[in-house]
């Protein structure tokens, strides 16, 4: 059900024991709104009791404080958590048009009301306007006649700095003309609310021109919910769509909007999640992580700590015509402070490889069936491309994959030399194909792959040992063969360039080379591909002539 949900047996037990392993993930929001001072609620989640009591803010109002019921005591214990939103697993399910339904009919029920679910879309629908667009810039409002166009609408009393034209599209022939005087005026962002997941036939042709001369425009355009006349289920355009820059979805993102033939118009997908609507009562297998989910993570590191507290990692890497895959993956790896950093490269590479480290220790690989010396988690494979590697690189592979016990990170090349043996009982195994990659692990084309990224990320999985798969590209996956799979959200095309994923692996095993941050691999997969991804949205606020190395340098800082 998500990240560290194995961390605690049941209520009962030593509350300092318990709470030592505690993990803010777990415990969900509760929906219900705030009652009066002194109300107590109390529910259960994995077997943990948790609960909240209203108190009076100091404000005239009330506040909610939460805590985790003591099975020994049998009373709320506070001071453990400010707030119960701190608890909740914000990782969102990627659901259909009937299960958005279905969550929409459980609000109202719970005594929710549309229009204060409106009002707060607006509220974060201005956010992202104003992220968008510059104080005193045009602003265009295209409103349709459902709540796509009443979310729209709502935003605009967030804007008093900008410039806001409203259209109200009732009739796209008589309202075109309104609509090219708009557009001659070039205005920063168009906010698109004319269609939302309700459609389900195709477009009539006016409806159809007229989305084609907002396409036509080149305006950047910010979607609500979805973009005008795609369908949310299939992501396939019902005769046009909009051509979104950036579609803030709405309570969790919307399957279609996932598929690769949706990406053209979905743009850069962003979800709204704090709108009012009950806490979420559907479970899919493919789950949207959020920037929430990484907060207070990693842990904080104790004071009387050392290198070896922090393991110590080893890179393979780095061959003639190559060398720069190994620098730019210790550089990666860095960013992630394992205690120690060993890096065995090619003879041929050795000075140009080592010349450009310090902290990183830089030896010639020797062949043999295993690295010498001790260590916690082991990277192979960037740079390892030249014509001629050696047999005995490839045998190394293959033994470290099927019978170290420390975490084992394959990229690249090596992904190439695995073996689809039996790993170790407990063993962590990573792969980081990309879709051409994938491709040849599963003899099936980038193209092929790319309709079908889930499946085929759990398909190499189970090709090799139920392994940890990290399938890059846009809107990158991590998972398994078995459990849910999960999309990252940050990044940006810019990361489209040589040795970005380099540097992933490199932080991803220095990472794992830390005993506290293998208690939970999908979460430190998910946070170091996410922050990964931030660094480069990071970077592209400044403009897009950033490079690796530059990436290098903000990996890691996302907050």
């Amino acid at each position: 059900m998500g990240f560290g949900k194995e961390f605690l047996g049941g209520r009962s037990g030593n509350w300092e024991s318990r709470k030592q392993k505690l993990r803010f993930s777990i415990a969900p929001r509760l929906p219900l709104p705030l009652g009066r001072e002194g109300d107590v609620r109390r529910g259960n989640f994995e077997g943990v009791g948790f609960g909240g009591v209203v108190e009076p803010d100091g404000d005239g109002g009330v506040k909610e404080r939460g805590g985790l019921w003591d099975g020994d005591s049998g009373g709320l214990v506070f001071d453990v958590f400010p707030r119960l939103s701190m608890l909740r697993l914000m990782a969102v399910p990627v659901i259909s048009i009937a299960q958005m339904r279905d969550w929409e009919k459980a609000t109202w029920a719970a005594g929710q009301t549309e229009a204060e679910v409106i009002r707060r879309v607006g509220n974060c629908l201005a956010s992202r306007v104003a992220a968008l667009a510059k104080p005193g810039e045009l602003v265009v409002i295209l409103a349709g006649r459902g709540n796509n166009g009443a979310d729209a609408r709502a935003a605009r009393e967030h804007l008093p700095g900008h410039r806001l034209e409203t259209l109200d599209v009732a009739d796209p022939a008589g309202d075109f003309s309104q609509l090219e005087s708009l557009l001659a005026q070039r205005p920063a962002l168009v906010v698109d609310g004319l269609f939302g997941i309700g459609i389900n036939r195709p477009l009539a042709s006016d409806w159809v021109r007229f989305i084609q001369r907002i396409n036509e425009s080149r305006v950047p355009i910010l979607s609500v919910d979805v973009p005008s006349g795609l369908n949310a289920d299939t992501g396939e355009p019902q005769g046009a769509a909009v051509e979104a820059s950036v579609t803030f979805t709405v309570g969790a993102p919307k399957a279609g909007l996932l598929r690769e033939n949706a990406w053209p118009y979905v743009g850069r997908l962003e979800v709204a999640t704090d709108v009012g609507l009950v806490a979420c009562p559907i479970t899919t297998g493919l789950q949207w992580t959020l920037p929430e989910d990484f907060r207070g993570y990693p842990p904080a590191r104790a004071a009387a700590t050392h290198k070896g507290t922090y393991g110590h990692l080893a890179i393979v890497a780095g061959s003639l015509g190559y060398h720069g895959a190994a620098v730019l993956a210790a550089r990666g790896a860095q960013r992630a402070q394992p205690g120690l950093i060993t890096l065995h490269t090619m003879e041929t590479v050795y000075h140009s490889v080592a010349a450009q480290l310090q902290a990183v220790m830089v030896s010639i690989w020797q062949p043999g069936p295993k690295l010498p010396g001790a260590y916690d988690c082991v990277l192979i494979g960037p740079g390892l491309a030249a014509p001629g590697i050696p047999d005995a690189m490839k045998m190394l592979a293959r033994h470290l994959w099927r019978d170290a016990a420390h975490p084992v990170v394959a990229d690249a090349s090596a992904l190439d030399w695995l073996p689809q043996d039996p790993v170790p009982k407990g063993a962590i195994r990573v792969l980081t194909p990309h879709p051409g990659e994938a491709g040849r692990l599963l003899r099936a084309t980038p193209q092929q792959i790319q309709a079908s990224r889930v499946a085929a990320l759990q398909n190499i999985s189970k090709r090799f040992g139920n392994a940890w798969v990290v399938l890059k590209g846009h809107q990158t996956l991590v998972g398994r063969s078995s459990g849910a799979v999960y999309v990252n959200p940050s990044g940006n095309p810019h990361l489209a360039q040589g040795g970005s994923g380099d540097v992933l692996g490199g932080y991803l095993a220095g990472l794992l080379a830390q005993s506290a941050l293998r208690a939970d691999v999908l979460k430190t997969l998910c946070y170091g591909v996410w922050q990964h991804g931030a660094a480069a949205d990071r970077l592209q606020t400044g403009g897009p002539g950033w490079v690796v190395e530059d990436l290098i340098q903000e990996l890691g800082k996302a907050t």
